[in-house]
Order: C-alpha cells, then sequence, then structure tokens
C-alpha cells in the first residue's frame, strides 16, 4: 500500500504537478484547495504526510495547521509548507520550507526521508 501525500493548495497548476511529482515516485495523493476541506480529507484519508500552501483563499495555511495540531489524533502528521512567500515563521514546526518555484526532486527528497 503506498504512503499518502494531501496535496492542499488552490493552484490547480501546482496541485497537477505535485500529483505527477508524488505519483511518478510512488506516493498516492489525495487533494485540497482550501484548509476546509483540507482538515475534512485529513480526517477521513488519514495521510501520511501533508504539503501546505499558506496563502490561501478562505483561510490562510497557518490557520489550518493550527487546527491540525489541535487534533490528537492528527497533530503528528508531518507537514512540508510550499508558498511563494516568505512564511516559514507562520508554521513553526513544519518538517520543510520549500519556497515556489521549487525543485521537485528536493521536495521527494524531504518526503523520501520524512516516510520513506
Amino acid at each position: 500500500m503506498p504512503k499518502k501525500i494531501l496535496i492542499i493548495d488552490d493552484d490547480p497548476v501546482i496541485v497537477k504537478y505535485l500529483q505527477a511529482v508524488f505519483s511518478d515516485n510512488g506516493y498516492a495523493t489525495c487533494c485540497a484547495t482550501s484548509s476546509m476541506e483540507g482538515l475534512d480529507l485529513v480526517r477521513r484519508e488519514k495521510p501520511d504526510l501533508i504539503t501546505l500552501d499558506i496563502q490561501m483563499p478562505g483561510e490562510w495555511g497557518p490557520r489550518f495547521y493550527r487546527k491540525l495540531r489541535q487534533d490528537k489524533d492528527l497533530r503528528d502528521t508531518p507537514v512540508i509548507v510550499i508558498s511563494g512567500i516568505d512564511g516559514d515563521h507562520a508554521v513553526k514546526d513544519a518538517i520543510a520550507f520549500v519556497k515556489k518555484p521549487f525543485d521537485p526532486e528536493q521536495l521527494v527528497g524531504i518526503v523520501k526521508n520524512t516516510i520513506g
């Protein structure tokens, strides 16, 4: 059973690209375009890892992250922040902060180091 990655990003181009990068490397993916949808999916899908965009309509990524960390069943899910803005301060415990545009090999390396 492949490890599952939840992609949370409101940009469909980025989502498609990340899906391709992860599936090419043997990971299953599920996607959310908002942090509200993301929280529902985390509870339903129980992903092994989450990639999170900071700037999204409605709720910003950091608010999603705080809600995730408040849920004892979900709080240990590793999060990689992928963003076009310098927002590493906004999500302090993220395992990595990857700036757009990113190097897919670097990203996959981080994922492999984190969840295998």
